[in-house]
């Protein structure tokens, strides 16, 4: 039987692998609403990706902790989109760089940022990242 850390990172992978190419579709989707799925459900979707690859690689770090840095770290970047070195335009010249950096400063960003942090952290107690490790009977006789 597989221990619970292990059950928790094949649901965190199998999340990411969900997860990924829904953020990468939104990016380039062009139908109804487009704007807001390009860019706010994005922030969603975000959030929610980097709080399962931070369960990944800090199985042992509650999912509160994970969101909430989460949370704090893309606030950090979206204020970061206020600065225009010529360093981070070059970074930004690139999709990836542009997708994990952002490009423009936008405070209606701030509530999906927060939503997405609520999102995976629902997401990681849902997938049992903050189950303790049954030890057995630790009584001694």
């Amino acid at each position: 039987m597989p221990s619970r850390r292990y059950r928790s990172a094949i649901l965190a992978l199998i999340s990411i692998a969900i997860v990924v190419p829904a953020g990468l579709f939104g990016k380039r989707y062009r139908g109804p609403g487009a704007h807001w799925v390009n860019d706010s459900f994005g922030g969603v979707l975000y959030c929610v990706l980097w709080c399962l690859v931070l369960a990944l690689a800090l199985p042992r770090v509650r999912a509160a902790r994970i969101a909430a840095g989460v949370l704090i770290v893309t606030c950090i970047l979206e204020f970061l989109q206020l600065w225009h070195p010529p360093f981070l335009e070059y970074l930004r010249s690139f999709f990836v760089a542009r997708t994990i950096l952002g490009s423009y400063f936008d405070w209606s960003d701030f509530p999906y940022y927060f939503l997405g942090s609520a999102i995976g952290w629902f997401w990681l107690r849902l997938i049992g990242h903050d189950v303790p490790e049954y030890k057995g009977n630790t009584q001694t006789g």
